[in-house]
């Protein structure tokens, strides 16, 4: 067992002494006995992507065993489209390591992520969460690597004109206060994040910064550490709720739409990945990156396309999958590009000891240890994007290109590699092979079904869940919808204000 240090942000680590993926039922119950929790909230994801909420009174010890050792009904129609009304009770069962004491709540609250079961007591083959479960047992089977995963999350922050200090439209990158308007705010998420078992790497402000209305626009990100995915996972459908529950305690409004306002930087949900062979990272070898990360990435370009479809879930995604705005357009991956869809970013390899060139009086380490930090992202996605499912086909195209011919995955890695800007004038003889990404629901669900096999096979995703998939970003109907917005003004604000709490 790992001991953790009594002053470990999350109380309930600090508390029982051990990680959250060691929580046991009794833990639970001991923890509710010595804090004298009053509530017990189930929450568990529905199809809009968004936390639902069961309020179960600690009225005696023994319904407190009772409810966490066999969960509660609930509606399942009326979470799920997909689900028969005539057949739709469902169990939620609780998730010991996902507890968290409720940072919001007047009554002494613990908060429980709940994963979904039938009748028969078997895990709904549809829910998003078990489906990400079910990827990585596939493909920890195929490919004897496991899967890790981060978001960035990149949100709005929404309140009246400050008219002191005013930061130039556009250029909110890392800039600070009083400049910046909301960093006590993003602070203050970021710790109560933390506390409630978020894995937190940093915060800053974005590029997004603008009035409009009377109102300050500010573009914030959160981003997280390299956790196993369906932690990871947990963790960011949690900071999401963390967020916009303080943002309803400040007064002021969030939004994590993928696009608020023509011209203005979008919103995307940034996913980084790395794999793992016996706990050691397989991304590098001999300082570059290594035949097996080559590889997960021919995946992703083959099945990129069809990735929007858990990714880019709205029509306003593809408002934001336009050129010139540091999202991706078309399917090529690159080193540091921000103009590529799969981003290798930096990743410690350097020979340079950078710690005592800045710090002359600390010592040059001739043996440097290189930190594992080397991952791949993936820019497409957005905050509409169902994150279990987003983070299931990303394992899913991993695995695909893994099983490719080794060659022939090597090739496909090659012919989609850029090092220019592909925005840039003059750069079309470079990138004039490579395919677009869709651009609307519609054509997104036209490539799921064209590569649907490849995400049905092992029985990952169920058909019903692709066909759900399919037929719900087929009904907004948008083959045109980008078109038809360039002259309307009236239409584009209709379709930010509809979308504009997805996910």
């Amino acid at each position: 067992m790992m001991n953790c240090p009594d002053n470990h942000l999350n109380p309930l680590v600090s508390f029982l002494d051990k990680e959250p993926e060691l929580f046991t039922k009794a833990d639970i119950i001991r923890y509710v006995r010595a804090h004298e929790i009053c509530m017990v909230n189930f929450r568990y994801v529905a199809d809009d992507g968004r936390l639902k909420c069961l309020n179960l009174p600690v009225t005696n010890h023994l319904y407190l065993d009772d409810i966490l050792s066999y969960g509660e009904r609930v509606d399942g129609s009326s979470l799920f489209p997909f689900i028969e009304a005539g057949a739709s009770d469902l169990y939620v069962v609780p998730r010991f390591c996902s507890a968290f004491k409720d940072p919001f709540a007047e009554i002494p609250t613990l908060n429980l992520l709940c994963s979904y079961f039938t009748k028969e007591g078997l895990p709904l083959e549809s829910a998003p969460e078990y489906t990400l479960r079910k990827a990585h047992q596939a493909f920890q089977k195929s490919t004897g690597l496991s899967f890790e995963t981060m978001g960035e999350l990149e949100f709005y922050v929404i309140d009246q004109v400050d008219p002191l200090f005013p930061t130039p439209n556009q250029k909110g990158y890392h800039e600070s206060a009083p400049f910046n308007k909301f960093e006590a705010f993003r602070c203050e998420a970021i710790h109560l994040i933390a506390q409630s078992g978020g894995q937190v790497k940093y915060g800053h402000s974005e590029v997004g910064n603008f009035s409009l209305n009377g109102y300050t626009c500010e573009q914030n990100e959160i981003e997280f550490l390299v956790s196993p995915a369906e932690s990871a996972a947990d963790q960011l459908v949690i900071a999401k709720w963390i967020i916009r529950n303080l943002a309803h305690q400040y007064g002021y409004n969030v939004t994590f739409a993928p696009k608020i306002s023509a011209g203005k930087a979008g919103s995307g949900l940034h996913f980084h990945t790395r794999m793992l062979r016996n706990g050691t990272s397989v991304m590098i070898q001999e300082g570059v990156l290594s035949p097996e990360a080559r590889r997960a990435i021919a995946g992703y370009m083959s099945c990129a396309p069809s990735l929007t479809a858990f990714g880019n879930t709205i029509p306003t995604s593809y408002f934001r999958l336009v050129p010139h705005q540091e999202a991706p357009t078309t399917v090529c991956w690159g080193d540091r590009n921000r103009s590529v869809l799969v981003r290798v970013p930096l990743g410690w390899i350097g020979q340079n000891n950078m710690r005592s060139l800045a710090n002359p009086f600390e010592p040059n380490d001739t043996q440097l240890t290189v930190p594992q930090r080397q991952t791949v992202e993936m820019r497409c996605p957005d905050g509409s994007a169902d994150i279990y499912q987003m983070m299931a086909g990303l394992m899913v195209a991993a695995r695909y290109g893994l099983e490719m011919e080794t060659e022939k995955a090597l090739c496909l890695a090659n012919e989609t590699y850029v090092d220019v800007n592909i925005h840039q004038e003059g750069n079309e003889s470079k990138t004039q092979h490579l395919q677009h990404l869709p651009a609307s629901c519609h054509e997104s669900a036209d490539r799921l079904e064209t590569q649907r096999a490849i995400y049905e096979q092992q029985g990952v995703f169920c058909s019903q869940l692709i066909d759900g998939v399919i037929q719900k970003l087929r009904n907004y109907d948008d083959r045109d919808l980008r078109e038809r917005t360039l002259n309307n003004p009236a239409l584009m604000q209709e379709m930010v204000e509809r979308f504009y709490h997805c996910g």
